[in-house]
């Protein structure tokens, strides 16, 4: 949309494309009871920023609590899994599969993000992808706050989607690298 009124209708002013509401602009489930079970994949990425030492100790594998990567990817499953519970107007999805995969990055000192999540269903799963990357970005924070309260999680973002009625999309613009927590 180009202009701020375009394609807005209904007597709330709301836009068209926003399918969560109605023609009163009341907030409503969408029915997808009709559309056609479809394969969907959705891919979202996010980054955690940290001091330098936090990195080492979760790439040497030393925190007190553990491999803060093997929470944090059960963490990521877990959150895709319920999203449903978490969103009030996403769809509950039997999730096909959940790929979820680090970078530790040292030029700033971060944890980057990436999941990826496929479906066989009637909607799509980029809340499901996007809920997975804060997931994981929370558990790295909470596994790591005793000893790193500046961590940043930042750039969370949908990367792309296929399948479903509006076809597949990907991100063109690029993010920026994000600066060290210790700058902030």
């Amino acid at each position: 949309m180009s202009g701020a009124n375009e394609g807005q209708s209904g007597a709330a002013g709301f836009d068209s494309e926003l399918s969560h509401f109605d023609a009163s602009g009341r907030a409503r489930m969408v029915d997808v009871g009709d559309k056609p079970v479809t394969g969907r994949v959705a891919i979202a990425a996010g980054s955690v920023r940290m001091e330098p030492a936090t990195l080492a100790m979760i790439r040497a594998g030393t925190h007190a609590k553990g491999d803060v990567l093997a929470v944090a990817q059960v963490a990521a499953i877990m959150g895709t899994k319920r999203t449903a519970d978490l969103i009030p107007m996403c769809h509950p999805l039997g999730i096909d599969a959940v790929d979820v995969r680090f970078t530790l990055s040292d030029e700033p000192a971060r944890v980057d993000i990436e999941v990826r999540v496929r479906v066989a269903g009637r909607t799509g799963v980029e809340m499901e992808a996007m809920t997975g990357v804060m997931t994981a970005a929370l558990t790295i924070y909470d596994m790591c706050k005793a000893v790193d309260r500046a961590m940043v999680i930042d750039h969370v973002r949908l990367i792309a989607k296929t399948g479903g009625k509006r076809g597949d999309w990907r991100r063109v613009d690029p993010v920026p690298t994000p600066t060290p927590a210790a700058e902030q």
